[in-house]
């Protein structure tokens, strides 16, 4: 079983997979495998396998084996500089599903953005005291984008995530733990207390945690967070239905960015293109329009134009 379980997860590591999953089908389950956005089946193996499969899982991730219906989360490590999140859930015939996030430890590299100018921006941005934001799809590399920025601007970077997606030596990371009553914002408030270069709030979620993220940044930090929305100015909309004023939101918001990790032509890999709006384009217009900018659209268009991206793929992400 051990073995079975280890060459799933090493050809998933070659083939550079996001996910992978175990699905119920039938009398059978099902092993996928998300690469490049696409989920494929990478193998079918009987139902009580695939149990099998699921609770050894299950024991090296530290989850419950008794439990086999409600959600539970939990972590490991698969090798030196991959980690993984688990997820599991059963449905209404008590069959669990498990999906497995796999999270790659990398390095900085502009080389993995489609144009080294749009990082340049963030960076530039990131130089000043305020809030940047960013959002996308699950799988899109917010989160590395975001490391990748506080690494360059010092040793004093402290993380709040649920839960910790990359380990970085160098940074004070804290984890949600909310049996013990230390979610999003009880941490945020106590770092407040805390000298740092640069604080990344994993996730926006709600009210209570934007209030102190923007409190954060109007007490002289740099804070970097994501918000789920469907394109940058959806960003600033969650925002203000978190109850943001726009005042908190015009003295802070420096730079918010919509990315897609997107799948190159004839190469095997994906790099990332953003949408950004930066703190001299937060107009009303914008706060209420809610399509894709212009120059997503020109910059997938010149992907295209140079060979560097499929018709196909110019399709699917020309809308975001």
């Amino acid at each position: 079983m051990n073995e079975l379980i280890q060459n799933i997860l090493d050809t998933a590591i070659k083939e550079f997979a996001s996910d992978i999953s175990l699905h119920p089908y039938k009398d059978t389950y099902e092993i996928k495998m998300t690469m490049k956005g696409e989920s494929v089946v990478y193998q079918t193996v009987d139902f009580e396998k695939g149990k099998q499969i699921i609770n050894n899982l299950k024991f090296r991730s530290s989850m419950s084996l008794s439990e086999q219906r409600r959600p539970q989360t939990g972590s490991l490590t698969v090798r030196e500089g991959v980690y993984s999140r688990m997820a599991s859930i059963g449905d209404f015939l008590g069959r669990e599903i498990l999906v497995i996030r796999l999270i790659y430890q990398r390095k900085n590299d502009l080389n993995e953005y489609f144009f080294a100018d749009q990082m340049e921006n963030i960076l530039n941005k990131a130089q000043n005291k305020g809030l940047i934001l960013f959002s996308g799809p699950v799988g899109s590399g917010k989160t590395t984008t975001m490391y990748q920025v506080a690494r360059q601007l010092g040793n004093q970077v402290m993380t709040i995530e649920d839960p910790v997606e990359i380990y970085e030596p160098n940074f004070l990371q804290l984890q949600v733990n909310n049996l013990a009553h230390m979610d999003y914002a009880t941490l945020i408030k106590a770092t407040l207390r805390h000298r740092f270069d640069a604080l990344i709030v994993g996730e926006i979620r709600d009210e209570e945690t934007a209030k102190y993220t923007v409190k954060a940044a109007l007490s002289g930090h740099l804070v970097l967070s994501t918000v789920h929305a469907l394109n940058a100015v959806g960003v600033i909309s969650r925002m203000k239905d978190f109850s943001v004023k726009d005042t908190d939101l015009r003295q802070t918001l420096k730079l918010v960015n919509y990315q897609r990790l997107i799948p190159m032509k004839n190469k095997g890999q994906s790099k990332v293109l953003f949408e950004q709006i930066d703190s001299n384009n937060l107009d009303q217009k914008q706060f209420v329009d809610r399509s894709m900018q212009l120059d997503w659209f020109t910059k997938l268009e010149e992907c295209w134009r140079k060979g560097w991206i499929t018709n196909d793929t110019f399709e699917k992400y020309k809308e975001g």
